[in-house]
């Protein structure tokens, strides 16, 4: 979507705006002028109780969500209401779902520029340097006119946010009209909850539901198929240059000044006000600059806690976890396993949802997308290069998660609870047993089932096609008799082996073009993926470290 950018605020006009003297449910009635305490608390419980509803997947849409008993305040919903969003509407959704079934203020970007810096270019989604605000919506009272909620949910919030909005310098953009919406928090307990956002640089928004006591940090997400998926902060979000603003972030306080309070209650007209960076407990930057003061160089920045050197990673989990943390290896892994198996079951969802649309009995477009991991339309909808490219990062992670244990043990590091004899035969063992438990089914061309375990799909992770033209079989990575069924054409089949070299890499691009047509596909580039994909062979690895 491209967006008309204006360095003025957006005013609500009458499209917005519903009479006041009817007082229709989608009036948008502001009862408080700022968000107290209680009303944050009462917020980070509602993002819970959604979180945790689909971590269960008792819910697999914001639809099915928003409909379930984990919205308590379903019932009171106006008429024509759309539970709709996508990974970076989802945010802006709960939110101002929340503030608006309790009378609070709110405002959000609606359109966003590139910095003026130099060499700053390109889509919006991907700057290098990253983005301002250009446009905001202020729900705000004007002339007796209440903002209708319904048009803010159904229209303006899909249309008019993506997620460059989360695209922001860590430091600025936070005073005068056009503040952003969110700021970099510090990495501790206090700043780091449900309701936290959480942005990877590649593209992709989640929201935070839960932290546990070992310091792991539990994610729910949303997907251009309007489905609802959760994980774990990990590796998969990479850390990037600090103007893209990637890492977890928080609403900035707003409040309503100006304005003037009626009989009823109701506070009418002022203007929104947002809080500066300065004046925030929450607001910090080690997640750029590491623990040891601003670097010049972002890429050398380092990260101790209690004088050991240790990674971002680890960093994050030590200041995350309640009191000294003390990871015992076979149930961490384990709990890895199950999050990994869980990204699993929801490809097949994914796929399954593309393949309802009929999407693979269509003609193979001449060219891929512009970008594979970052377009519009059907393509964005229905394809998976960006959840293949998190699958293929999470099963290396087991590889490092491994060797990282055995060198902490090494070290005699304190976090580290283990007292057996051969942790890679435990970790093995779990391997191979949470593999023959994670058993997920599709179904082929011909309606039959096909049922692989957590280690058939690793083994054939780099055959699965990410591609929405394809038949199921293929999205799968099927061969021999499980690939009979298949019904695509010589040209289709031409295109799944040009794509082998995307499908090998890991790493999502955004700065270059994928525009290829199937004969430029034949020719082998840096720019259309690699020869050798890394190694996720986990069993290899353990029995390596002498399982």
């Amino acid at each position: 979507m491209v967006r008309l950018l204006s360095v003025s605020i957006f005013v609500l006009t009458s499209l917005l705006m519903a009479q006041a003297p009817a007082q229709t449910t989608s009036s948008w009635k502001i009862l408080k002028p700022h968000w107290s305490t209680n009303d944050e608390k009462n917020f980070q419980a509602f993002v819970q109780r959604l979180g945790e509803t689909v971590e269960t997947r008792s819910c697999r849409t914001v639809t099915q969500c928003f409909n379930s008993a984990a919205n308590t305040y379903r019932a009171s919903d106006p008429a024509g209401l759309r539970y709709y969003a996508d990974c970076a509407d989802f945010p802006y959704f709960v939110r101002g779902y929340f503030a608006f079934k309790n009378g609070l203020p709110f405002s959000f970007a609606s359109s966003m520029r590139l910095r003026n810096v130099a060499g700053n270019r390109g889509d919006l989604r991907y700057s290098a340097q990253g983005n301002e605000v250009a446009k905001k919506i202020d729900v705000v009272t004007r002339n007796g006119q209440f903002v209708n909620a319904v048009e803010i949910f159904n229209r303006l919030i899909p249309d008019e946010t993506d997620s460059g909005n989360y695209r922001v310098n860590y430091t600025g953009n936070d005073s005068g009209p056009l503040f952003a919406d969110f700021y970099p928090v510090k990495i501790d307990r206090e700043a780091i909850g449900p309701g936290t956002i959480l942005y990877d640089p590649n593209g992709h928004v989640t929201m935070v539901y839960k932290v546990t006591d070992d310091g792991k940090i539990y994610y729910f997400d949303a997907h251009p198929d309007n489905s609802l998926t959760t994980g774990s902060f990990s590796i998969k979000f990479v850390r990037s240059q600090p103007g893209q603003g990637a890492g977890f972030k928080s609403w900035r306080p707003v409040r309503l000044v100006g304005a003037t309070q009626n009989a009823q209650g109701l506070w009418l007209g002022g203007r929104i006000e947002a809080a500066a960076n300065k004046d925030l407990r929450a607001y910090g930057t080690e997640q750029f600059f590491g623990t040891n003061g601003a670097a010049t160089d972002w890429t050398q920045s380092k990260f101790t806690y209690q004088g050991r050197s240790v990674s971002y990673y680890e960093y994050a989990r030590l200041k995350m976890a309640k009191g000294d943390l003390k990871i015992r290896p076979v149930d961490d892994f384990r709990s890895t396993l199950e999050d990994l198996c869980q990204s699993v079951q929801d490809r097949v969802l994914a796929v399954d949802v593309a393949i309802k649309a009929g999407v693979q009995n269509k003609e193979h477009p001449a060219r891929l997308p512009e970008n594979i991991y970052g377009t519009q339309g059907e393509w964005e909808t229905y394809s998976t290069p960006s959840r293949d490219a998190q699958l293929k990062v999470s099963f290396r992670d087991l590889l490092d998660q491994a060797d990282g244990y055995m060198k902490k043990i090494a070290a005699k590091d304190p976090s580290i609870v283990y007292s057996g004899s051969n942790l890679p035969r435990e970790l093995l063992d779990v391997y191979n047993a949470e593999s023959q438990r994670c058993q997920m089914t599709y179904t082929n061309s011909a309606g039959q089932g096909v049922t692989l375990n957590l280690e058939q799909v690793r083994q054939r992770l780099f055959g699965l096609s990410f591609d929405p033209y394809h038949c199921v079989e293929l999205r799968w990575g099927a061969t021999a008799g499980e690939l009979s069924t298949c019904g695509d054409s010589s040209t289709k089949r031409l295109w799944y082996s040009r794509e082998q070299r995307l499908r090998n890499q890991h790493i999502r691009r955004y700065d270059i073009k994928m525009d290829f047509s199937l004969d430029e596909l034949a020719n082998p580039s840096p720019a259309n993926g690699t020869a050798t994909p890394i190694d996720i062979d986990i069993q290899k690895f353990l029995r390596s470290l002498g399982a």
